[in-house]
């Protein structure tokens, strides 16, 4: 199968009542399509890379009555779970799609990786594209930009509090015609992962 692109009915899944009902449309209408795009990025990834990567389609199996606001999928080095690895996501809101390579609150050694950030951040800063999004927090909604943030502040809290995450990439609102072309946002997406690859490659050398 070939991704062909979202729709408006993707999104409007996070618009439906009930955690079994809109779980079934995420099972039926978005997985699929998480299917496709994550086995061409991780063929992408493994080529840039020189590893072997494996896709991982978040189940939301913790939950039991609120249904899931957003969901994604991740890529990651490690073919039993993601959340405890550095790794690339592409996921939805209601709203918008999410392309970020992620450092969430698990990973085992973050403050190690954040030391390594800070220990090269001249180098950080250069690398990191000024219109790019980020999130300090994957279980909210982010506009803030690299541009509008101090680094070296954003570090120093992934490192020193524990709930701290570190995402960064691009956001798509759902409006945006790339979205319903699936080669071109494909594309797009490994230019992203591509700008990425150096930071995720820089905290793997803690």
């Amino acid at each position: 199968m070939t991704f062909n692109g979202f729709t408006a009915q993707d999104f409007a899944t996070f618009s439906i009542d009930g955690l079994e009902e809109r779980m079934e449309a995420i099972q039926n209408r978005i997985q699929p399509k998480f299917q496709e795009i994550g086995s061409e990025l991780v063929d992408h990834l493994q080529s840039k890379l020189g590893n072997e990567m494996f896709l991982h389609i978040a189940k939301h199996a913790r939950r039991s009555v609120n249904p899931p606001k957003d969901t994604w999928l991740a890529i990651a080095n490690n073919k039993r779970g993601y959340k405890k690895h550095p790794h690339f996501q592409v996921g939805l809101w209601d709203d918008r799609v999410f392309v970020w390579l992620a450092y969430i609150y698990e990973l085992p050694n973050k403050n190690e990786m954040a030391e390594v950030f800070l220990q090269h951040l001249d180098q950080l800063e250069q690398i990191l594209p000024q219109d790019y999004d980020l999130s300090l927090d994957h279980m909210k909604k982010s506009n803030e930009q690299i541009k509008d943030v101090a680094i070296k502040d954003v570090l120093d809290r992934f490192k020193n509090v524990k709930s701290s995450e570190l995402l960064i990439g691009k956001q798509f609102e759902a409006s945006d015609p790339i979205l319903t072309d699936g080669s071109k946002f494909l594309n797009e997406v490994k230019s992203i992962y591509d700008k990425l690859i150096p930071i995720y490659q820089m905290s793997l050398e803690k």
